[in-house]
């Protein structure tokens, strides 16, 4: 139908009042719904407890299961049961989940629930509301395993339950919750042989699957940024800002292993970036050296952490996923012993 003259905008207006009325309407059922997920589980899981028999409980589910369907429908057949369960077990703390059923719908909880691993599981959360994931994006980071690759999963426990809470309470992102290796870079479809100047071309080319890969916040500055010092060209391979870090980030590409050498390198371009680029509230620039393989005992012997410099691992081809894991799994373990036994070296010296 033709409107009326000058009625346009009110039209958008109405339409705006609807639609924004319907999210909050979906927001509002999604809440009610999970909350009474929540308060099913843990009725059911009471129920179990205090019989304490094992066969008590398969029956006591499969008979109320029974009973809801014919009733209520298939939302609450056997296996939608034991998945409350599992979320009421999962999430013991009702204020807890009072406070994320505002921000993550019942779909999310679901691809949450099966991770064992509870800081694992916390990390997600929090990532997940933090930047905003639909469930989709969400299955795709647990399967890319994004939490065994980030710079935080290395840490001991009680670090990573900190950063953790500080996310929570505050919004505070770290560095160690942006970082990760290895990155993949598969969607270069590079393989074999390749020159560093074929990679920079193919990140370019796919400038949108290499800040997803990278993560929410990255915003792309610049390649090669050009550098004079003392009258000699420098040039850095891709320069980055990150909105929530408020930090330009310096990344270089090499090929094969990291040398220490490349510390120097991105020292210096890290110092001119500090004086020449940064601007007013912004943080200290970080760098991000990108390599095919790392040298572990010389990373950690140069300390880069302290210069502001990370260095990860790329993979171009996507190995077996379960070799990926062992191997994420070994670094994870690795990296954890390291620090303790720094933890507990630095402790005999403060003796001393």
């Amino acid at each position: 139908m033709e409107l009326i003259p000058h009625s346009q905008d009110l039209l958008t207006d109405l339409e705006s009042l609807i639609l924004q009325s319907k999210r909050q309407l979906a927001t509002a059922a999604n809440a009610t719904l999970t909350y009474l997920y929540w308060h099913i589980g843990q009725r059911i899981n009471q129920d179990v407890l205090a019989n304490e028999r094992a066969q008590y409980g398969k029956q006591v589910v499969r008979s109320v299961a029974q009973n809801l369907t014919a009733k209520y429908g298939r939302s609450f057949d056997e296996k939608s049961l034991r998945r409350m369960m599992q979320f009421a077990q999962a999430f013991p703390d009702e204020q807890i989940v009072a406070t994320l059923w505002r921000q993550l719908s019942w779909s999310h909880f679901k691809v949450l629930i099966p991770l064992k691993d509870e800081l694992q599981r916390e990390f997600y959360v929090q990532m997940c509301r933090h930047e905003g994931w639909p469930v989709k994006t969400l299955q795709s980071k647990i399967d890319g395993m994004l939490f065994e690759r980030t710079a935080i999963s290395k840490k001991p426990d009680m670090l990573i339950k900190k950063e953790l809470q500080a996310l929570q309470e505050t919004n505070a992102i770290s560095p160690d919750l942006v970082f990760k290796s290895p990155y993949f870079l598969d969607f270069t479809g590079l393989k074999d042989t390749y020159s560093e100047k074929s990679l920079e071309d193919a990140i370019l080319r796919e400038l949108e699957s290499f800040i997803l890969e990278l993560g929410v916040g990255f915003t792309f500055v610049e390649r090669q940024k050009r550098m004079i010092i003392d009258g000699e060209d420098f040039h850095l391979d891709l320069l980055f800002y990150h909105r929530k870090l408020k930090r330009l980030i310096a990344i270089d590409l090499k090929l094969g292993k990291f040398k220490a050498a490349y510390k120097g390198q991105m020292e210096l371009y890290l110092r001119w970036l500090e004086k020449y680029d940064r601007q007013e509230g912004e943080e200290t620039p970080l760098g991000l050296i990108l390599c095919a393989e790392g040298n572990h005992e010389q990373i950690e012997l140069l300390q880069l952490e302290q210069s502001g410099i990370k260095v990860a691992e790329y993979l171009t081809e996507l190995p077996d996923k379960q070799l990926l894991k062992q191997k994420l799994h070994s670094t994870i373990e690795i990296s954890k012993q390291r620090i303790y036994e720094q933890t507990e070296m630095d402790a005999d010296h403060a003796k001393e």
